[in-house]
């Protein structure tokens, strides 16, 4: 996989296969788009070309950024994409300015002109451009004009429901990370570097790793205890996930951590990943540490059953 910052340096292709979208998430749909951009590259001997922008055009344009969350970061999308199997990136740096453009001087000068397109592939509802004013049946007319194919896949369904980014936000702000996971197609995560806690797990024989998350931006699922899989030197681990203000112990403050099953190492420092699975149950306030213990007992019976049906 090749990734281009600056849309010049695209080298051009005998048969250019393009996406264009922001594709927080990396779900199914937009995993059916690659697809079918793979297959066509196969037959026209071609290459897939994926059109994206950063930062997400919501921090640029939305009037309170602070409050925008995304299932994944920019590092995560980039590693979902090399694993899906795109050929090359262009991540175009969006601006207000850049968001002005109308939509089809964004077809014109990017996809035409700079890219060559062949064969343009977007989702249902793919809208683009200035006010996204662009539309698939803008695309079938501009494609004409331009000389190139314009092909829309259809939604997939989960329970009756078109997913989207959107929809799979709202699952993970609820806590619903196995109706996300199946959107997704693949396991919710979060990443983050292993930092020091105040021990309390481990006074109770519960000790934590606890994350520090870099990403400002990264959606975090709601506040609960997680049967999780945790990555950690390349080797995979099962346990137990909590996301919460600890409310027993009285911390300030979000925090996301995990008890790691027959684990005993020194991992202070170290990047891991927290792979969540199913929530058990929502973050509670016991009345002392020892009732704290005893439910957290239940919770790991409940969690290594959930993680047994998982293999």
């Amino acid at each position: 996989m090749k990734n281009y910052k600056d849309i010049n340096d695209f080298p051009g292709s005998h048969y250019a296969v393009v996406t264009v979208g922001t594709f927080d998430g990396l779900h199914i749909g937009h995993q059916a788009i690659i697809a079918r951009m793979k297959a066509i590259a196969a037959e026209k001997n071609g290459d897939t070309v994926l059109v994206t922008f950063d930062p997400h055009p919501r921090r640029v344009l939305n009037n309170n950024p602070t409050e925008l969350r995304f299932i994944s970061s920019q590092k995560r999308k980039m590693q979902l994409l090399e694993h899906f199997g795109i050929d090359h990136i262009i991540v175009i740096p969006f601006t207000r300015a850049f968001s002005k453009t109308p939509s089809e001087v964004f077809i014109k000068d990017y996809l035409v002109d700079k890219i060559k397109v062949r064969k343009l592939i977007v989702g249902y509802d793919h809208h683009f451009g200035r006010n996204r004013e662009g539309n698939y049946k803008q695309l079938e007319k501009t494609g004409k004009k331009y000389g190139f194919d314009v092909e829309e896949i259809d939604a997939k369904y989960i329970d009756n429901t078109a997913v989207s980014s959107t929809k799979i936000r709202n699952a993970l702000m609820e806590g619903n990370v196995k109706l996300a996971n199946r959107m997704l197609g693949y396991e919710y995560s979060i990443a983050g570097k292993v930092i020091e806690g105040n021990k309390i797990g481990r006074k109770i024989g519960f000790p934590t790793a606890n994350i520090e998350v870099a990403d400002e931006y990264k959606l975090i699922a709601a506040g609960g205890v997680y049967a999780c899989k945790v990555r950690i030197n390349g080797k995979i681990f099962q346990g137990m996930g909590n996301i919460g203000k600890r409310p027993t112990v009285g911390i300030d403050g979000l925090v996301t951590e995990v008890n790691i099953f027959d684990f005993d190492e020194e991992i202070y420092g170290k990047e891991i990943v927290i792979y969540f699975i199913d929530r058990i149950r929502d973050e509670q306030k016991f009345a002392d540490l020892e009732q704290l213990k005893k439910q957290l007992t239940k919770d790991e019976i409940a969690t290594k059953k959930i993680l047994s049906e998982k293999l």
